[in-house]
Protein backbone atom coordinates (compact mmCIF):
# COMPACT_ATOMS: atom_id res chain seq x y z
CA UNK A 1 0.00 0.00 0.00
CA UNK A 2 1.50 3.43 -1.18
CA UNK A 3 1.61 5.48 2.07
CA UNK A 4 2.90 8.77 2.22
CA UNK A 5 3.37 11.46 5.25
CA UNK A 6 4.36 15.13 4.77
CA UNK A 7 5.53 16.66 8.35
CA UNK A 8 7.48 19.89 8.80
CA UNK A 9 4.63 22.63 8.16
CA UNK A 10 4.05 24.87 10.90
CA UNK A 11 3.90 28.72 11.70
CA UNK A 12 6.82 31.35 10.34
CA UNK A 13 6.89 34.87 10.04
CA UNK A 14 7.43 36.60 6.70
CA UNK A 15 10.98 36.29 5.08
CA UNK A 16 11.62 33.09 7.21
CA UNK A 17 12.02 29.38 6.35
CA UNK A 18 10.29 25.90 6.82
CA UNK A 19 11.57 22.39 5.62
CA UNK A 20 8.56 19.87 4.64
CA UNK A 21 9.67 16.36 4.52
CA UNK A 22 7.52 13.26 2.75
CA UNK A 23 8.51 10.17 3.96
CA UNK A 24 7.18 7.58 1.83
CA UNK A 25 6.67 3.58 2.32
CA UNK A 26 4.48 0.46 0.69
CA UNK A 27 6.19 1.03 -2.79
CA UNK A 28 9.65 0.93 -5.27
CA UNK A 29 10.39 4.77 -4.40
CA UNK A 30 12.82 5.13 -7.29
CA UNK A 31 9.87 4.65 -10.10
CA UNK A 32 7.84 7.32 -9.03
CA UNK A 33 8.05 11.28 -9.43
CA UNK A 34 7.27 12.93 -6.11
CA UNK A 35 5.35 16.55 -6.32
CA UNK A 36 4.37 18.99 -4.14
CA UNK A 37 0.81 20.46 -4.00
CA UNK A 38 -0.81 23.40 -1.59
CA UNK A 39 -4.34 24.33 -1.32
CA UNK A 40 -4.79 27.72 0.08
CA UNK A 41 -8.67 28.47 1.18
CA UNK A 42 -11.11 29.31 -0.99
CA UNK A 43 -8.57 28.64 -3.82
CA UNK A 44 -7.54 25.70 -5.86
CA UNK A 45 -5.05 23.32 -5.71
CA UNK A 46 -1.88 24.25 -7.07
CA UNK A 47 0.93 22.10 -8.46
CA UNK A 48 4.16 24.00 -6.53
CA UNK A 49 6.83 21.48 -7.26
CA UNK A 50 8.07 18.36 -8.46
CA UNK A 51 11.15 16.08 -8.77
CA UNK A 52 11.93 13.08 -11.13
CA UNK A 53 13.15 9.90 -9.75
CA UNK A 54 16.91 9.01 -10.40
CA UNK A 55 17.74 11.81 -12.57
CA UNK A 56 16.87 14.71 -10.37
CA UNK A 57 14.65 16.48 -13.37
CA UNK A 58 12.78 19.29 -11.06
CA UNK A 59 9.85 21.47 -11.82
CA UNK A 60 8.89 24.89 -9.90
CA UNK A 61 5.92 26.67 -10.11
CA UNK A 62 6.21 30.51 -10.99
CA UNK A 63 5.36 31.66 -7.51
CA UNK A 64 8.00 29.40 -5.70
CA UNK A 65 10.89 29.74 -8.33
CA UNK A 66 14.29 31.15 -6.05
CA UNK A 67 12.62 30.66 -3.00
CA UNK A 68 11.76 27.08 -2.79
CA UNK A 69 14.23 23.98 -3.36
CA UNK A 70 12.56 20.03 -3.72
CA UNK A 71 15.40 17.26 -3.68
CA UNK A 72 14.80 13.61 -2.62
CA UNK A 73 16.84 10.89 -0.39
CA UNK A 74 15.79 7.78 -2.07
CA UNK A 75 17.65 6.04 0.14
CA UNK A 76 15.28 7.10 3.23
CA UNK A 77 12.37 7.20 0.77
CA UNK A 78 11.97 10.93 1.26
CA UNK A 79 11.56 14.10 -0.60
CA UNK A 80 12.24 17.48 1.23
CA UNK A 81 10.77 20.99 0.24
CA UNK A 82 13.24 23.82 1.09
CA UNK A 83 11.04 27.12 1.82
CA UNK A 84 13.21 30.14 2.02
CA UNK A 85 12.05 33.80 1.98
CA UNK A 86 8.30 32.76 3.16
CA UNK A 87 5.30 35.22 1.91
CA UNK A 88 2.06 35.62 3.38
CA UNK A 89 0.50 34.01 -0.05
CA UNK A 90 2.48 30.62 0.26
CA UNK A 91 0.26 30.04 2.97
CA UNK A 92 -1.91 27.00 2.38
CA UNK A 93 -2.09 23.36 3.12
CA UNK A 94 0.71 21.42 1.53
CA UNK A 95 0.15 18.02 0.41
CA UNK A 96 2.85 15.50 -1.68
CA UNK A 97 1.84 13.08 -3.92
CA UNK A 98 3.74 10.42 -5.90
CA UNK A 99 3.13 9.80 -9.69
CA UNK A 100 4.23 6.03 -10.69
CA UNK A 101 6.07 6.43 -13.81
CA UNK A 102 6.07 10.62 -13.66
CA UNK A 103 9.47 10.89 -14.17
CA UNK A 104 9.46 10.36 -17.86
CA UNK A 105 6.81 13.22 -18.20
CA UNK A 106 8.76 15.35 -16.17
CA UNK A 107 11.70 14.72 -17.64
CA UNK A 108 10.49 15.48 -21.09
CA UNK A 109 8.05 18.32 -20.61
CA UNK A 110 9.51 20.00 -17.28
CA UNK A 111 5.99 20.03 -15.86
CA UNK A 112 4.33 17.87 -13.12
CA UNK A 113 2.57 15.02 -14.59
CA UNK A 114 -1.16 14.70 -14.57
CA UNK A 115 -1.46 11.79 -12.90
CA UNK A 116 -0.53 11.75 -9.21
CA UNK A 117 -2.20 8.85 -8.33
CA UNK A 118 -1.61 8.73 -4.27
CA UNK A 119 -1.82 11.35 -2.01
CA UNK A 120 -0.10 12.40 1.68
CA UNK A 121 -2.14 14.45 4.30
CA UNK A 122 -1.32 17.81 4.27
CA UNK A 123 0.40 19.85 6.37
CA UNK A 124 -0.51 23.14 7.25
CA UNK A 125 1.72 26.31 6.35
CA UNK A 126 1.21 29.81 7.74
CA UNK A 127 3.05 32.65 7.47
CA UNK A 128 2.35 35.43 9.37
CA UNK A 129 2.72 39.19 7.84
Amino acid sequence: EVQLQASGGGLVQAGGSLRLACAASGFTFDDYAIGWFRQAPGKEREGVSGISSSTGSTYYADSVKGRFTISRDNAKNTVYLQMNSLKPEDTAIYYCAAAKGGSLYLRAYGRLPPDFGSWGQGTLVTVSS
